[in-house]
């Protein structure tokens, strides 16, 4: 029976080996997998946004990352827009016509390591871009509202961390990318293997703004448990909205918009207010 025993051992070394494999290739190529950042730049004169301007927001260590702006009509606040995970902020510019159409400003912006802005993308130079473009917007002497979608929900909720907006509206958002990952390879130890982890289930406790979150009971990219976790931990609770068959790209086609012009009117009816 030697080798029978031969054999197991010999499996057992194979499974060892390829085990470690997996955990070094994911290791080495962890950004790869966690974020999407290539994608095509849409060219502000092919929107209907006529008003908005290219902008160049400083970052730290010098990086200048790449932005529109449009300042809002009288009594409007600004949207502060941090985007999601793929390509360029670009691409939403649907959505930035919507605001502007209904006299709401906006700032958006690619963030470090996405097509509009050179640079590494990691966690520490995602969350000071994130700050860089606050600081940019409070320049304009205009209320700021904050908008995080997905991977921007992380960015948003540290801002308002670390600055005052008069509310914080989260898409889709994440307990942190370490539950998101531990729900997508269970067989990982993520906790360990991960660097950029944004765990926003700890700094969500600091936010003083109220708070919206809006999630989708079919999204399969960040399970709707973190997004219903997430506004449990929130101290100044506005609403969430679960909806019945969303997914993780499809609540603005199901109403997402008028419910968070609502959300924005309750906490901007006057200049400065919260």
């Amino acid at each position: 029976m030697k080798w029978v025993k031969r054999i197991a051992v010999a499996a057992l070394v194979v499974a060892v080996l390829g085990y470690g494999a997996v955990l070094a290739y994911f290791y080495l190529n962890q950004r790869n997998i966690q974020y999407t950042r290539e994608g095509a730049i849409t060219d502000l004169a092919a929107t209907t946004l006529s008003g908005a301007e290219a902008v160049s927001i400083p970052s730290e260590g010098g990086a200048q990352l790449a932005g529109w702006y449009q300042a809002p009509s009288a009594g409007k606040p600004l949207i502060l827009y941090f985007r999601g995970n793929t390509g360029s902020f670009t691409r939403e510019h649907e959505r930035y016509e919507r605001f502007v159409a209904d006299g709401y400003g906006f700032l958006a912006f690619d963030y470090r390591g996405f097509p509009g802005s050179p640079g590494d993308l990691t966690e520490e130079h995602l969350l000071a871009d994130a700050l860089a473009a606050f600081d940019f917007a409070a320049t304009k002497g205009v209320p700021i509202v904050l908008w995080g979608r997905s991977l921007g929900s992380g960015a948003s909720t540290w801002v308002a961390r670390q600055r005052e907006a008069d509310a914080l509206f989260l898409e889709t958002p994440y307990l942190s990318f370490v539950k998101i990952g531990t729900d997508k390879y269970p067989f990982l130890p993520i906790g360990l293997l991960l660097d950029d982890q944004y765990p926003q289930e700890q700094w969500i406790g600091d936010v003083t703004e109220p708070i919206y979150v809006a999630h989708g009971t079919a999204d399969e990219t960040i399970a709707v448990y973190q997004g219903e976790a997430l506004y449990q931990l929130a101290p100044n609770k506005d609403e969430i909205w679960i909806e019945p068959g969303g997914t993780h790209t499809d609540l603005w086609e199901r109403g997402e918009w008028e419910r968070a012009r609502a959300f924005y009117e309750r906490h901007t009816a006057a200049p400065g207010a919260s």
